[in-house]
């Protein structure tokens, strides 16, 4: 039974102005729990932090400066600077922070349930304006018959056409896993994708001792037991750290200005700026670079309806 005082504790509130040391450390953020933050020091031991009010909020996979004021306890001073981060809508026009740091998105999809090709679409974009690079992975590939593997396989020619990796993975029959682990090796990995794909036996394929993690992390928070809803960043026996997010499930881009939504898509940037009009939203206009690289097979026409969906929809 853990010995650390409730959460609203005067012992780990920002206001507590007796630190037993107040030397500012590095550390990592590896859970996110909302107002309580798990902060890994050097060593890594865990922390269970607040963040002093007035600074960013801190997202997994930030590095941070911190302080200890308690035996186990501490508050977070300042988020360091950010080479990548991952949001998305929260409300009509405000955007939530979920992960930074990160160098690949893996985007999970199966066929049960149905795949779902927009959705990828979204989750590339988002990596794009975050500043990483998408992976995709078709996991329950054991269930895919002759007709659907093909199917499957004309959609990722779509996706590998334009430099984004495609795997094949099963959790259950361990199909796939040592490919799928070399590509997360030394990276900051980010795994999202529809509830019922097979995320967590997926990470539990690439995570051994998974339970012994995450009665670690329960007990460092003190809650009990580890919130399957909180974004948590575990590192890889081979190198490279994994962080699963399951609010990204259901995942929507916001409001994105077109020009930026344009840019997300990798394969119109060759294209950009050689429209006739400087304000050309790539829908039907004359002239337009973006349809007419559409027409030459250049782009896929599937992709382009997706562009045009998210410009009218903001989903």
């Amino acid at each position: 039974m853990s010995s650390r005082p409730p959460l609203t504790s005067p012992a780990i509130d920002p206001a507590y102005t007796e630190p037993h040391d107040d030397r500012s450390r590095n550390g990592l953020v590896i859970v996110n729990y909302g107002k309580n933050l798990l902060v890994e020091d050097s060593s890594g031991a865990l922390f269970l932090c607040v963040t002093r009010r007035g600074i960013d909020t801190p997202v997994c996979g930030d590095h941070v400066r911190w302080f200890r004021n308690g035996a186990e306890t501490g508050v977070v001073e300042a988020v360091e600077t950010r080479s990548t981060l991952l949001a998305r809508a929260a409300g009509s026009r405000n955007s939530k922070p979920l992960a930074a740091n990160i160098d690949q998105l893996v985007i999970e999809a199966a066929t049960e349930p149905a795949l779902d090709s927009f959705l990828i679409d979204k989750y590339t974009i988002a990596a794009e304006l975050a500043g990483t690079g998408p992976v995709i992975v078709i996991n329950k590939s054991d269930l895919l018959t002759e007709r659907t593997h093909r199917e499957i396989d004309g959609l990722l020619e779509e996706y590998r056409a334009i430099g984004y990796p495609c795997l094949f993975t099963s959790a259950l029959h361990n199909i796939g896993i040592d490919v799928f682990r070399a590509q997360l090796a030394g990276r900051t990995t980010i795994l999202v994708g529809q509830s019922g794909v097979g995320k967590s036996s997926l990470i539990k394929r690439l995570l051994p001792a998974l339970d012994i993690t995450t009665g670690k992390l329960s007990a460092a928070s003190g809650f009990g037991r580890h919130t399957t809803t909180a974004t948590t960043l575990y590192h890889l026996d081979g190198g490279g750290r994994l962080i699963d997010s399951p609010g990204v499930r259901n995942f929507h881009l916001g409001s994105v200005a077109p020009g930026d939504l344009a840019a997300g898509f990798r394969e119109f940037r060759p294209c950009l700026g050689d429209c006739r009009f400087n304000d050309c939203r790539h829908v039907a206009e004359p002239g337009c670079a973006i349809i007419a690289a559409a027409d030459r097979g250049c782009i896929s026409p599937r992709r382009l309806e997706s562009y045009r969906r998210l410009l009218t929809s903001g989903s």
